[in-house]
């Protein structure tokens, strides 16, 4: 049985954290953070009943970041030993002595540092042996297997359990930690029917194992989705809707993110430059973060600055209500910190005109695509123009009309956005976007 991480080395995580500014401001440095973790895990994979890996991950460090002034150096290391904290320091203090001066560079402001940290329920160890965690992975991809006879090969079912402790402090007086685990079902298998041969999956992940889908449950989805990919084909190209399935649709959302994130604002390489209050949504579409939903996966206390966390409208009525701030990166463009240093924390996808089931959603699209996966990275942040490899399913007359494959859906992103007619009840929990299914007025859809 994998050992547990020790919740109760916070109060030592924290003394070594202490230490460590200390040692900066010994060394000179006017401020100074640190961030040190604790990571451990346990994988397992099983492809045709037998066993194919089984792994521990134990993984520790701790990043040391000084400023003389507003010059700025960093520093990082697996060694806790009080030695090896002070030779990261030393090292990161030598180096900001070299770099040139920063007008945007330090910590956050006091202020906004988080005081009161809340419990967000996000530590949920799963007691699971390498014995136990194989024999859910068996099961789960017989399942799978089960469903069908033309399901002839896998690429495996997996189990992994991970749980880590994150401590930080700065020379603001600011220190604290939390711990938090996440967990994973998952299974890919391979269906076969004459020459063709199609693949899909699908899994689960929860902070708790007892929200985990069961693993048969998992197993049969694979397996149902890959005997709906049998006899795929391409379709002729045309302009038509597009439907994103929830997994697929969330990726639409973090090209938003990453569009309004500060350091692409500044950089001036975002297809939404200075989009702030204007119209970035249909109107009647909101972006909600929520950093406190208890077992969020994108749930924290604070950010990587220790900047407490709020709840925000990100878009009101399709409106950009502002962009994702670090500390620095609004110090760049004359704003305020949004708590966002590491990234954006359970943004929710909601319509003010209601979502629509799944059903309504094929009545709607009528004549088009859904795509269910992606393949490629051919999506250009600072043009917006988005043209991506893509499956899934042709719809005629508003019901599935066959498979799809070897298809490339392309638009630009800024038009994509702006021309979402419909969004959908089934709703995916297991990102830290959560969104339903997302149609798309209409795209290129490159195929014969």
């Amino acid at each position: 049985m994998v050992q547990a991480v020790d919740v109760t080395r916070i109060p030592e995580l924290q003394a070594i954290t202490s230490s460590a500014l200390a040692a900066a401001k010994r060394a000179g440095a006017s401020q100074a953070e640190v961030d040190l973790s604790l990571q451990q895990g346990l994988s397992t994979t099983v492809r045709l009943g037998e066993v194919e890996t089984v792994e521990y991950h134990r993984d520790r460090g701790l990043g040391v970041t000084v400023y003389f002034g507003q010059r700025k150096g960093s520093a990082s290391t697996a060694d806790l030993s009080v030695q090896a904290v002070e030779d990261s320091v030393a090292k990161a203090c030598s180096i900001a002595r070299y770099t040139a001066e920063d007008p945007c560079a330090g910590l956050a402001d006091p202020s906004d540092l988080a005081r009161d940290i809340p419990d967000l329920d996000l530590d949920h160890p799963w007691a699971l042996s390498p014995e136990a965690a194989v024999e859910l992975a068996q099961r789960c991809e017989a399942a799978g297997r089960a469903v069908d006879p033309r399901i002839n090969n896998s690429e495996g079912a997996s189990v992994t359990t991970h749980r880590g402790v994150r401590v930080y402090g700065n020379s603001h007086g600011f220190l604290a930690g939390y711990p938090s685990s996440s967990h994973t079902v998952s299974c890919v298998l391979l269906a076969g029917a004459g020459d063709g041969m199609q693949r899909d999956y699908w899994y689960s992940t929860a902070r708790d194992p007892q929200d985990l889908e069961s693993a048969e449950l998992v197993g049969r989805q694979a397996g149902v989705r890959a005997i709906a990919r049998l006899g795929a084909r391409r379709v002729t190209t045309q302009r038509a809707p597009v439907l994103y399935a929830p997994e697929v649709a969330r990726g639409l959302f973090g090209h938003l993110i990453g569009a309004i994130r500060g350091s692409s604002q500044y950089r001036r390489s975002s297809f939404l430059l200075g989009s702030a209050g204007q119209q970035v949504l249909p109107a009647w579409l909101d972006v909600h973060e929520q950093p406190h939903i208890q077992k969020g996966l994108g749930s924290t206390p604070f950010d990587g600055e220790g900047v407490a966390t709020r709840d925000r409208e990100l878009v009101r009525g399709g409106v950009l209500d502002g962009y994702v701030l670090s500390s620095y990166s609004a110090r760049k463009l004359g704003l305020h910190t949004t708590g966002n240093a590491g990234g954006t924390h359970n943004l929710t996808v909601t319509s003010r005109t209601g979502a629509l089931t799944s059903e309504e959603l094929l009545r709607k699209l009528g004549r088009g695509l859904i795509v269910t996966e992606m393949m490629g990275q051919g999506v250009n942040g600072v043009t917006g123009d988005y043209s991506r490899g893509a499956t899934g399913f042709w719809v005629q007359d508003g019901a599935i009309a066959h498979a799809v494959q070897e298809v490339t859906i392309a638009g630009n992103l800024k038009d994509m956005l702006a021309g979402i007619v419909a969004l959908g009840s089934d709703v995916d929990y297991r990102s830290s976007i959560r969104c339903g299914s997302v149609l798309v007025g209409e795209m290129t859809i490159a195929g014969e």
